[in-house]
């Protein structure tokens, strides 16, 4: 009997190319041999997101397994290869990454307060954040002889209860204080992950007066608190709140509105002390330096005023870095900036993706948890997609200095700026849309008038003030700052009023994010031709963006509030009398830029005291309003017919809805739910089942309200 010839599922060309594709990889790789090591923060950032976004033990130790079993696959197919070294040592960095945050969420253990309380307590004050704008002084605090509180709370003192307060001092005080929040809607910021990180195990509000520590006296404020205040006092309202954040990272005194028009301006950047700040300053202080010191023909001659002046940059720079609280773009840019330095004495080229990649670094291990906050990714988004831009030949090519007349210098610099910025928006709209559900769309345009007009005017006369206050004559600097800076805020209020200033978009989906953030780093971080298959998912992740349907009903973790989808694209909410801060999550949740409505004054939900009832994508809603006690048989009825029953509270055994019902005792097992009511149901939720990470199950002290009337001075 004749047998057939075995056939290869592919045709012969298919097999061809891929017998010749490891070849091609080496050949691509050898081309870009330059840039691999760029890659090497984004794989120890992998390794962090991927701990972030796994949620056991059991997933944690597996993807080590698996980056275990790709090393040494990498291993076995060829170490001389540059793609065997390329897939051991990222699998490599990537396992690290992910044991080093694991192992920092360990080692900031804290105990984390277990249920709401009212106490008193005295405490050891170790830093005040005043906010003016709202009328309030944010305070951490260490509470003394109380092992039933966390080891660090932070409460929030409205009025005059919190005036003079300053670090170091002992105090007593009364305070509601709850565990720190998660988010209370799906993709919502979660709070509780970063309290977690920065040991904070409770967070409250300070009810009456704050008593001091006899012979305590009103302790020292700090540098940063002294210069905010003397800023406050030259200038009134938001634009002192703008001219300390600049001076000293002191966002306290904008109000939410002004603030608001910044973000939605693309303006926000200049709020938080980043690179246009750091190197303004490190580069004046540079110049300043190298001019003193030319003086002196024996430094001039003996070449030492250009190191000379780089460590006087490098010492002002890490002050400011300081004294604006090392945030983490406070912080990366410093890192740039002494790496700038450094090239300078070098005589290297000092803007380049390696620079950038080793400030990522050293951030990423200092701080890994970092990179799950919206500052890391967007200042470092920002100037990868600055410097990647102004290294292409391209771009270098339109900004190359020509001869030419000085109107065409100025608008080649003008378009240089505006391509810069509308890139620089292109790469941050994704972190955005994700984290905040919104991004502007006319930042670029924007910033080239704000960033001209802060570096080379506001932050000037500032520095001019503050000097010349010393003898009393900083006045009209002052003013001059004044007036820059109103002229600032008009320009964010008339940018975001603009129609279409801002994108918004419902969530996120992480995966979708990731792919998006992969290919607009291949786009990047590469240099040939190869770079454009980054294209591919980017423009897929943005696309699963766009297509995500907006949610038919939120619900918040406490089940108290409810937003309901209406036909024209617009939410209405179960109790109007909702705040503010409710009102944004559920309208960032909801993808939409517009107020919420009265669900009540529609006319097809009908209410009673008790509850309210309406129709929605097909679906029958019931939604609990009152408290009083109803009894189970009365409700089984209502229930049955209904597809979904919602409440706070607890409800009867005998109240079971056709799909879900929602109430007290689910929802600490889901948190906030996001229903999407078409053919084929489902309920998205803000907490995921079985998670291990540790601020989802921390260790817990109960907070027994054992009030201490009086407090001494702590020794």
């Amino acid at each position: 009997m004749a047998t057939r010839p075995l056939q290869t599922p592919i045709g012969p060309r298919a097999a061809a190319w891929l017998r010749r594709a490891p070849a091609r990889v080496e050949a691509r790789l050898d081309a870009e041999r330059e840039r691999i090591g760029l890659w090497l923060p984004v794989a120890l950032g992998a390794g962090i997101a991927a701990w972030f976004a796994l949620p056991t033990r059991g997933h944690w130790i597996g993807m080590l397994c698996v980056l275990g079993a790709g090393a040494l696959a990498g291993f076995l197919a060829g170490w001389r290869t540059r793609f065997g070294r390329a897939v051991v040592v990222g699998c490599g960095v990537m396992a690290l990454g992910l044991l080093l945050i694991w192992g920092r969420a360990l080692w900031v253990a804290a105990p984390v307060l277990g249920q709401p309380v009212v106490t008193e307590f005295s405490a050891r004050v170790e830093s005040v954040e005043p906010l003016p704008a709202k009328d309030q002084v944010r305070l951490i605090v260490q509470p003394l002889a109380r092992p039933d509180l966390p080891p660090r709370v932070r409460v929030t003192a409205s009025g005059e209860a919190g005036a003079g307060i300053a670090p170091g001092e002992a105090i007593g005080l009364r305070a509601r204080l709850m565990p720190p929040p998660t988010a209370s809607l799906p993709g919502g910021y979660d709070f509780a992950q970063r309290a977690w990180f920065d040991r904070i195990g409770a967070v409250g509000t300070v009810l009456g007066d704050i008593e001091r520590a006899p012979g305590a006296g009103e302790g020292e404020q700090t540098l940063r608190a002294r210069l905010s205040a003397h800023i406050h006092a030259q200038i009134d309202g938001s634009a002192g709140g703008i001219a300390a954040a600049l001076v000293a990272g002191d966002r306290g005194a904008i109000s939410e509105e002004d603030e608001e028009a910044m973000r939605r301006s693309g303006l926000a950047h200049l709020l938080s002390i980043s690179g246009l700040h750091v190197t303004a300053v490190v580069g004046f202080a540079m110049l300043l330096a190298m001019s003193l010191l030319a003086l002196s023909r024996r430094l001039a001659l003996g070449g030492y005023v250009l190191p000379l002046a780089a460590a006087v940059a490098a010492l002002a720079g890490g002050g400011y870095t300081l004294l604006a609280g090392a945030e983490v773009p406070t912080l990366r840019s410093f890192i740039a900036a002494l790496l700038v330095l450094v090239a300078f004495l070098m005589g290297r080229e000092a803007l380049t993706l390696r620079l950038v990649a080793a400030g990522a670094l050293i951030v990423l291990i200092w701080r890994p948890e970092s990179l799950a906050g919206p500052s890391f990714q967007l200042s470092f988004a920002a100037i990868t997609a600055i410097v990647a831009l102004h290294e292409s030949r391209a771009m270098q090519r339109f900004l190359a200095r020509r001869e030419e007349p000085w109107a065409f210098r100025l608008a080649r610099g003008v378009a240089g700026l505006v391509v810069t910025g509308l890139v620089v928006e292109v790469a941050l709209a994704p972190i955005a849309l994700f984290h905040f559900h919104k991004a502007g769309l006319y930042g670029a345009l924007a910033n080239v008038i704000a960033i001209p007009l802060t570096t080379f005017v506001i932050m000037p006369a500032e520095a001019l003030a503050l000097l010349f206050d010393s003898v009393g004559l900083g006045a009209p600097f002052w003013w001059v700052a004044e007036q820059a800076l109103n002229g600032l805020i008009w320009l964010a209020h008339s940018v975001a009023d603009a129609p279409g200033a801002v994108a918004t978009l419902p969530v996120f989906p992480g995966w979708a994010f990731g792919l998006a953030v992969f290919g607009g780093l291949w786009l990047l971080l590469w240099r040939t031709r190869w770079r454009w298959a980054g294209a591919v998912p980017l423009v897929a992740g943005m696309i699963v963006l766009l297509i995500q349907p907006r949610p038919d009903l939120l619900i918040t973790g406490d089940g108290k509030h409810i937003a309901a989808a209406l036909p024209d694209g617009s939410y209405a909410l179960l109790r109007d009398r909702a705040g503010d801060y409710v009102r944004d999550s559920m309208a960032e949740a909801a993808g939409i830029d517009a107020p919420l409505g009265a669900l009540t004054d529609l006319d097809h939900v009908l209410c009673n005291r008790d509850f309210c009832r309406w129709a929605q994508g097909g679906r029958i809603i019931l939604a609990a309003r009152g408290r009083d006690r109803i009894e189970g048989a009365e409700m089984a009825a209502a229930c049955a017919a209904a597809d979904v029953v919602i409440s706070e509270r607890w409800l009867p055994r005998e109240c079971v809805a056709r799909w879900l019902t929602i109430d007290r005792d689910t929802l600490p097992q889901t948190g906030g739910l996001a229903l999407y009511l078409d053919e084929k149901p489902r309920a998205v939720a803000a907490l995921r089942a079985g998670d291990d990470h540790v601020w989802r199950r921390p260790p817990q002290v109960s907070g027994n309200d054992e009030a201490i009337p009086t407090i001494s001075p702590a020794p």
